[in-house]
């Protein structure tokens, strides 16, 4: 049970295998070897290597293609795939008065139904078309799908997109992290520590709290605060992810397992992914942007930006949409207004409601 939560931390994280590395590295070099005993370096493909090599490059994009050597250059897989486009939309021969032909709709569901469903194969997504009353074959589905260079069942299901199997994951995780800042004060320079846990799939951050020496008895109530039955932060989480920080003491994990929040604890030196593009927006879009005089000011800057981070700022991670837009904010033909934070620092453009 252990290696299967480790299994899941490390692909929530973004950890990469580097023994997966290793062996792309071999791939792409073993591809070169292969070339170069190619005469003239040309090799000829069939309609259906091109199909598949063409569906797969477009994933990649050209610039993924770049630091490949593969049998075919860039250019040329992109060619092959427009070329795809431009045949499945092609209806000159076919072209004619009314709604598209049974026929086209037919294969855009059979495509539909392989992509959403990677174990399905040819037999079960004829079935599935019969459940809808659309009679066809076996072979057609097969050859739907060759025609598109999408591969037989058992090769998708073992190609199952992290996005398809972190998003069914992410409603009962969340992680959370320190991040240090330098405060200026009447003493010197004082380092603080903030905690903060986030969501993993809403992207909501909660600042847990901000101390310059944090102790075990301090850490200890922030798992109170984290777990209070009523309104806290973790209360529906199954799982947390946490590094190897020392400042996470057994008896901090065990309060939070004991109200059923089970800390899941990041192999040594790997990244957790989602924490550190947090910290990086926060540091490099606002505090590296401020010298804070004392600790009022730090928590006044991380105030404001976790409010301008959740209900101004659009999130790559989300579709680019804000996490708890404004509902009283206009659009259209409204005034344009801006909402300024710490003087400037942080913006928000919106219409002014009619």
């Amino acid at each position: 049970m252990s290696n299967f939560l480790s299994f899941i931390i490390l692909l929530i994280a973004g950890w990469i295998n580097r023994l997966q590395v290793a062996q792309i590295e071999y791939l792409k070099e073993e591809v070169r070897v292969l070339r170069e005993h190619i005469p003239e370096g040309r090799i000829k493909f069939t309609d259906a290597q091109r199909r598949r090599l063409a569906t797969k490059a477009k994933a990649v994009g050209r610039k993924g293609l770049k630091d490949l050597s593969g049998l075919a250059t860039p250019d040329t897989l992109l060619r092959w795939f427009q070329r795809l486009v431009a045949k499945k939309y092609d209806g000159s021969a076919k072209r004619g008065l009314g709604r598209p032909r049974l026929r086209d709709r037919i294969a855009d569901l059979v495509l539909k139904m392989a992509e959403e469903n990677l174990s399905w194969g040819y037999t079960r997504i004829r079935d599935a078309l019969h459940n809808l009353g659309i009679t066809t074959d076996r072979n057609t589905v097969k050859r739907i799908l060759n025609d598109h260079g999408i591969e037989p069942a058992p090769e998708r299901k073992r190609k199952m997109p992290w996005s398809t199997f972190i998003a069914a994951q992410l409603d009962a995780l969340a992680a959370m992290d320190f991040f240090n800042v330098e405060v200026l004060t009447f003493t010197g320079i004082i380092r603080y520590h903030v905690l903060f846990a986030i969501h993993l799939k809403t992207r909501e951050v909660q600042i847990v709290g901000i101390k310059s020496n944090p102790s075990e008895e301090w850490m200890k109530q922030m798992a109170r605060n984290l777990t209070d039955c009523y309104d806290s932060f973790l209360k529906d989480m199954h799982y947390v992810i946490m590094d190897r920080d020392p400042l996470y003491t057994p008896c901090f994990r065990k309060m939070l397992g004991d109200t059923g929040t089970k800390p899941l604890r990041l192999p040594r030196r790997s990244p957790d992914s989602v924490c550190e593009r947090f910290v990086l927006s926060i540091k490099s879009e606002c505090l590296d942007k401020i010298i804070p005089l004392g600790e009022r000011h730090l928590r006044k800057a991380i105030k404001e930006f976790i409010v301008h981070y959740h209900a101004e700022r659009n999130h790559q991670g989300l579709d680019s949409v804000i996490i708890h837009p404004d509902e009283h904010v206009g659009v259209g033909e409204g005034t344009i207004k801006t909402r300024s934070r710490l003087g400037g620092l942080l913006n928000y453009y919106y219409r002014e409601a009619a």
